[in-house]
């Protein structure tokens, strides 16, 4: 497995496979070619059907500038759900031509190379690392320093403070998200409190408030941190900052909390998928709620065999989830659905202190379902904006 830092990027929303991805393809183009003036880009299949609301045709414009650019759009469920073809001019004579894919959480692939990002961890499944910290007595967040060194508490110290500007940045502004739906900003009307409530309400209330402002800074193209990716960017921070802000946490717990949780996603993203447009959404928010799972539970001192099982409930409970944009905006149903996730991680977390002794799945095992499931899922139910709440939508089959 990779560093946590291959896991954590930060970088423009709506999308790390629609628009973190081109975005880095298009400039890595751009420095090779930098006398190119004219680009002819095919997206296709997931890519090509939600290119306007995730911003891919915008981003990649504004990347290219000042050259010309032209989009053709093609489906083939051959290819990678997320390929992009790079036609590169220079005075009208082609000089080069260039296939990506963008592979999820921000990654590219260039013509099919083998990605040579190193592998650094020595174990893959959570199995394997459990038996690894019960014989040499350590935890989760200790076996993770041992692998990525001292230096890691300063990359997840960046990332938390980017997680926490996110989230004000999102609590404070308020109007219309970018877009056709005329999707209006709701974190700062939840954020404000009412004059009587429960503490267990005013808990979903807050941890949704904090999700919601996440998203909704994600759907505006604003700056995010992919946890794992971006449109599952809200569910993590919500979970950490809700508990930092009201447990008094300190941030070496935050820290802790951030490690566990990104080993997590660093197991499902090796083993099975952490993208949309491969494993459905099931892969993107089902993944975020499992990391959240696990960062909740290390936030209240579990065990490993805790922390295994407040990550399994919580991608469980999420098999088969479908990714259904409509009109391909990262706004309907994401923004709730990571609010939704960051409740049933904390959910998950809890039963899994009471439960653990009892559990009959393992993580690796849910990790592996998962991913069968995403392949077997239809092609038209991962991020194209062509089934389910967007196709009934878009018809106006609906109110």
């Amino acid at each position: 497995m990779q560093s946590l830092k291959y896991l954590y990027k930060i970088g423009r929303g709506p999308s790390s496979s629609h628009t973190m991805g081109p975005w880095l393809a298009a400039k890595k183009i751009k420095a090779k070619y930098p006398n190119a003036n004219k680009y002819i880009i095919t997206l296709y299949n997931s890519l090509a059907l939600t290119g306007v609301g995730h911003l891919t045709y915008s981003i990649l414009e504004e990347t290219l500038d000042p050259s010309e650019v032209k989009f053709e759009s093609r489906i083939n469920y051959n290819l990678h759900p997320n390929t992009i073809d790079f036609s590169i001019y220079q005075d009208n004579d082609l000089i080069d031509e260039i296939r990506v894919k963008s592979i999820g959480g921000g990654e590219v692939v260039f013509n099919d190379e083998v990605i040579e990002t190193p592998s650094i961890y020595p174990h893959k499944h959570f199995h394997e690392i459990k038996e690894y910290c019960e014989q040499k007595h350590i935890s989760l967040y200790e076996y993770v320093k041992e692998v990525e060194g001292e230096e890691i508490d300063n990359f997840l110290m960046d990332i938390w403070k980017q997680m926490q500007a996110t989230i004000q940045n999102g609590l404070h502004k308020n109007g219309v998200l970018p877009g056709e739906l005329k999707v209006n900003r709701r974190a700062i009307d939840l954020v404000h409190s009412p004059d009587i409530e429960t503490d267990a309400f005013k808990e979903n209330r807050l941890v949704s408030a904090y999700a919601f402002a996440v998203n909704e800074e994600n759907a505006s193209g604003g700056i995010v941190v992919t946890a794992p990716t971006c449109g599952a960017s809200g569910t993590l921070p919500a979970v950490l900052y809700y508990f930092y802000k009201n447990n008094n946490l300190s941030d070496e717990i935050i820290i802790q909390a951030l490690a566990v949780a990104g080993l997590i996603g660093n197991i499902i993203k090796h083993n099975a998928t952490i993208s949309g447009a491969v494993g459905g959404c099931q892969a993107e928010v089902g993944s975020a709620c499992a990391m959240a799972a696990a960062a909740h539970s290390t936030m209240g001192g579990a065990t490993i065999d805790q922390i295994e099982y407040a990550a399994e409930i919580a991608m469980e409970h999420h098999l088969g989830l479908t990714c259904d944009p409509i009109k391909g905006y990262v706004q309907i149903p994401c923004i709730e659905r990571n609010a939704v996730a960051a409740i049933r991680a904390i959910n998950a977390s809890r039963l899994s202190t009471y439960l653990s002794g009892t559990r009959k799945i393992s993580f690796d095992m849910i990790v592996q379902t998962m991913y069968q499931t995403g392949l077997d899922m239809h092609p038209k139910y991962k991020e194209t904006a062509e089934a389910g709440m967007a196709y009934f939508y878009n018809s106006n089959k609906t109110n």
